[in-house]
């Protein structure tokens, strides 16, 4: 009999440590996960450069007043085109591909004078641990340049003593050949992925 109760207290123990080992075992892997989860959680974040800027198609420097008899076509104020295109690479450090959905900036020449603000809201995947280029490609004209400056730049214009039509011909003639500074300021690109979204400011300057 008293071999029986101990052999019953002996199998007891063990059912005990058992449970116990199993607790701590599943408490620990429990653990585990929630740190696995935990690393997965958090997006490591994009890195985005500027690559290069151009302006791909180059009309000269002109404007006429709506008085001006044109050649062909109607009479309006008309001002030159600039086209800009701003290439970026965008690099992915994460372990998992993501998503840039958005990418909005405002371009200023000189640093200050804002002409034009981008956005774009085309998808593009980025895979795990690679880098993608994205080009944004926009265009103003004189005659918008000259309303945005009449509204928003006239002080600055005259802190630094020049005429609108001035600041226009050094824009039209220095941006082209790099002798103007570009900015892009203001910079947001938003990344998605796993379920995670993360907003990435961005300034740069081309001089």
């Amino acid at each position: 009999m008293r071999k029986l109760v101990l052999l019953t207290v002996l199998i007891v123990s063990m059912a005990l440590a058992a449970t116990a080992f199993g607790q701590t075992a599943a408490k620990g892997v429990k653990k585990a996960d929630v740190q696995k989860k935990a690393a997965q959680a958090v997006m490591i974040t994009p890195i985005v450069t500027l690559e290069s800027f151009e302006v791909p198609q180059y009309d000269g420097w002109w404007y006429f007043a709506a008085k001006v008899e044109p050649t062909k076509g109607d009479k309006g104020d008309r001002g030159a085109p600039l086209p800009m295109s701003f290439l970026f690479t965008v690099k992915n450090p994460n372990k998992y591909p993501i998503a840039l959905e958005g990418a909005k900036f405002t371009v200023a020449f000189d640093r200050e004078f804002e002409v034009i603000t981008y956005n774009n809201n085309d998808v593009m995947w980025i895979p795990a641990g690679k880098t993608n280029h994205f080009r944004a490609t926009t265009m103003i004209t004189a005659r918008s340049a000259l309303l945005s400056l009449l509204v928003t730049g006239g002080y600055k214009l005259k802190e630094k003593g020049w005429d609108a039509f001035g600041a226009l011909e050094r824009w039209w003639k220095g941006v082209p050949d790099y002798t103007v500074p570009v900015t892009v300021k203001e910079g947001a690109f938003t990344f998605t992925g796993k379920g995670m979204t993360k907003v990435i400011p961005f300034d740069a300057t081309v001089k």
